[in-house]
């Protein structure tokens, strides 16, 4: 099982140096290490001082890089699709269509990256996986994608079960996959989340994110007000996704009174402005400790609350609604539902405060 890292903060604050300093000293800790980086541009290889490609190439002992190139990862996952489609159909469609013709549209990136990143873990060749994406919501929204999509297959899916049109196609769906597919699944199957491995896929995601021993993140920020905001902005807006923020690294600034106050109860850790990779690698923190910072969602079925960590907002920047089965949590520009227990799905929300920087919902 590996450990994976990423980096929030405002463009220019280094997260790109703070990424390579921790490939080099989780490696020269004898951890095997995979440096993935999301720049398809030259900069990426120029700040690393060797070349990089799509395949991971190794730098260093315990130290690999690969630099993810989104066609080549299209053209990939496209004969992954064909060869899941002729497992399930008596004639597949898209065998004509080539992964070389493929383009990229909006979003593919992020969801390229998320599988890319998924099959070096299941590889069992790392320990650790650090990826050096944008570092902001796009990042944000990548590791949210589990979380996302397995709300959207949850949700419709009741919604067309109960809906006349799903009742009225039950009866004609075993025929209907008899004689198109390898194999004849009821209506039932069909709405299954055991039926499909993407379901199984979703799943995984979402708890290794909900891990801090095998997801999470660090801050890094320098002492100007606007990256401060930014990476406190991004703080709160990673819990919705429910994502760890291991800790703040401080870039080329010293730590103040405010900073400390802006980013409580986090650790803070100062990077001096040196040209020296030794030396930022000594000033890092332990990056495997992120399991010690506030968990981002407590559901408490004794007291019959949830409790969300939300630093960075107040009580007018969060709206909190019920009109379904799930609590549904608007903050910044996300929007997080939240499937109860048991014990308390169906209750409805009897008040909610904000306290020490947890939105406390009761039931």
């Amino acid at each position: 099982m590996a450990l994976i890292l990423t980096f929030l903060g405002k463009g220019g604050t280094g997260r790109t140096t703070v990424a390579i300093a921790a490939a080099k000293q989780l490696s020269g800790l004898g951890s095997r290490v995979l440096l993935v980086g999301q720049d398809s541009s030259p900069a990426f290889s120029m700040l690393l001082g060797c070349s990089s490609g799509a395949e991971p190439t190794e730098i260093a002992p315990n130290l690999k890089v690969v630099q993810l190139q989104s066609t080549s990862l299209l053209e990939q996952g496209w004969e992954e699709i064909k060869a899941l489609e002729a497992k399930y159909l008596r004639s597949p469609t898209l065998k004509n269509v080539y992964g070389q013709e493929l383009g990229i549209l909006p979003g593919m990136d992020s969801a390229l990256a998320l599988n890319a990143v998924r099959e070096y873990e299941n590889s069992g060749k790392y320990d650790v996986i650090i990826y050096d994406g944008p570092g902001d919501m796009t990042t944000l929204r990548m590791l949210g994608i589990p979380e996302i999509l397995s709300w959207y297959i949850r949700r419709f899916r009741q919604v067309f079960n109960e809906s006349d049109i799903g009742k009225a196609l039950a009866p004609f769906v075993p025929p209907v996959t008899a004689a198109v597919m390898n194999m004849s699944w009821s209506a039932d199957d069909l709405t299954n989340e055991s039926t499909f491995q993407a379901n199984e896929l979703l799943e995984e995601g979402k708890a290794a994110i909900a891990n801090p021993n095998k997801v999470a993140a660090y801050l890094v920020t320098n002492n100007t007000p606007v990256a401060v905001a930014t990476a406190k902005y991004l703080w709160g807006s990673a819990q919705q996704i429910n994502l760890t923020v291991g800790g703040v690294i401080l870039n080329q600034a010293t730590t103040t009174a405010e900073i400390k106050t802006e980013f409580a109860p986090l650790a803070i850790t100062e990077l001096p402005q040196t040209a020296h990779w030794e030396t930022l690698v000594n000033a890092l923190p332990n990056l495997k400790a992120a399991g010690e910072a506030p968990k981002p969602i407590i559901i408490d079925t004794a007291a019959s609350q949830v409790r969300v960590f939300l630093p960075g907002f107040d009580k007018k920047q969060v709206k909190l609604t019920q009109s379904g089965p799930e609590i549904t949590i608007e903050a910044g520009d996300q929007r997080r539902n939240i499937l109860l227990p048991p014990s308390l799905s169906g209750k409805p929300v009897k008040g909610a405060k904000f306290q020490e920087g947890y939105l406390i919902i009761s039931l």
